[in-house]
């Protein structure tokens, strides 16, 4: 969530509501037990759990984030199929902040952990026992050329559901479209969500597909073709769900250019990295997932690794070298998919470890790499893939009731669609939900 308040209309917004936390102005260096760097998923699941484990007064904790709105992000594959209104999934960030947190609406300058201090992008210093950095990661579109043009031009067929200011125009072009090349993209590297590529296509093969425009069981004939371009050299990174979703594409007559790295929109030419070089495919439509890293304040600090992220164990999220930081989510450098469900099962292990070390107790909770990516395979459907480090299924209902969750069902589609953004704003930013593990 960690983005600058550029719109003067939000802040006004933002400005109205007064339910909740206000953003405190800092004068001087401010003492506190812990603070949360990023008010995104990690840092509100974290910073709520941490409250309600009853050993923090008034202003113990401190979140720190420049936002003005908090989005539920999941929500935006949703959008860009039709599926859901984007206000519908935001909050102002100040409203979902318990008031006992003091919340400083400033971006981060730079971190001082030897001095167990930060200091904000407006000079002011802040002090900690515990550092938490939550801030998730950046969204580069300037990486590929011609990307921020194409997606700014309302009249273009480029677009994104990786970003909330544009993710309503992928189901605008998608719906306008009656014939021609239609290419989704997927960056080699770190991205979030690594399954929402692929899910926004086979949203939109199945809108061209219901409307007459679309034959998977002849595609040559049919007046749209599809292509998926990903730099990875398989449709998914985990090999039980991408021989399913690989099959998918055969079935369904997707052309699959594997490890093909976008690099730059040219007119109607869209330029790949690929094994053979620089390839240039000709699209009508191109729906592109942006390349993403590190932000600038964490990745140049001591405590990121030499990728960027924050440095932190596998299993205890604590960092390496400071054993007073802590980190999950997206900033992290836990070898795991980026999602919000991980954060389901990171957050309770910090949160645990963080205690216990307070009390100078041994860390004793452990995670296991948990993560889902509940991926719509049409409308109606998903399939709902569960797993941990190393790329091993984890499945809940398989567990429960002796599924196959690689099957695409109509019950997983609601789970997506309704259920876990209610879950999200109702349970999770407050602490009360761990994914599978439920209410907590």
């Amino acid at each position: 969530m960690f983005q600058r308040r550029t719109v003067v209309a939000a802040k006004r917004s933002v400005a109205q509501w007064r339910s909740l936390a206000t953003a405190s102005p800092v004068s001087s260096a401010r003492n506190h037990k812990i603070v949360v760097v990023g008010g995104g998923t990690a840092g509100l699941s974290i910073s709520h759990q941490l409250l309600h484990s009853g050993k923090f007064a008034q202003d113990d904790i401190a979140v720190v984030d420049p936002a003005a709105w908090h989005n539920y992000q999941p929500g935006w594959t949703l959008v860009g199929g039709g599926l859901k209104d984007k206000q519908e999934l935001r909050k102002p960030l100040n409203t979902l902040i318990d008031p006992k947190f003091k919340f400083y609406n400033e971006g981060v300058g730079a971190f001082a952990p030897t001095e167990n201090a930060l200091t904000l992008e407006n000079g002011d210093k802040i002090n900690y026992e515990h550092l938490v950095v939550v801030p998730g990661i950046n969204l580069n579109f300037g990486a590929i050329k011609g990307l921020s043009e194409a997606l700014a031009d309302r009249n273009s067929t480029v677009s994104t559901i990786y970003s909330y200011d544009t993710c309503d125009k992928a189901f605008r072009n998608i719906e306008n479209f009656h014939g021609g090349n239609a290419i989704f993209t997927q960056p080699a590297g770190v991205i979030k969500c690594a399954g929402a590529p692929q899910k926004i296509m086979w949203l939109a093969l199945d809108h061209w597909k219901r409307a007459g425009l679309y034959n998977p069981a002849s595609p040559s004939e049919s007046p749209v073709k599809i292509s998926f371009a990903t730099g990875l050299p398989m449709m998914f990174g985990v090999p039980k769900y991408s021989a399913v979703l690989e099959q998918m594409r055969k079935d369904r007559g997707v052309e699959g250019l594997f490890q093909h790295d976008l690099l730059a929109i040219d007119g109607k030419a869209a330029i790949f990295a690929s094994p053979e070089g620089e390839v240039a495919k000709q699209f009508d439509l191109l729906h592109v997932t942006p390349k993403m890293g590190a932000h600038a304040f964490v990745k140049n600090s001591a405590l990121a690794n030499e990728a960027g992220y924050v440095d932190v164990d596998d299993n205890t999220t604590r960092h390496k070298k400071f054993p007073n930081v802590w980190s999950a989510g997206d900033a992290s450098s836990l070898p795991t998919s980026k999602t919000a469900a991980a954060v389901t099962s990171e957050a309770p292990v910090l949160v645990r470890n963080l205690l216990q070390s307070m009390e100078g107790k041994a860390l004793d909770a452990s995670y296991d790499g948990y993560t889902s990516c509940p991926l719509l395979t049409e409308y109606g459907k998903v399939l709902l893939a569960e797993f941990k480090y190393a790329g091993v299924p984890k499945e809940t209902f398989g567990d429960w009731f002796g599924i196959d969750q690689a099957e695409p069902r109509r019950s997983f589609y609601h789970l997506k669609k309704d259920f876990f953004p209610w879950v999200y704003f109702n349970y999770m930013l407050k602490g009360n939900w761990a994914g599978p593990k439920g209410w907590q």
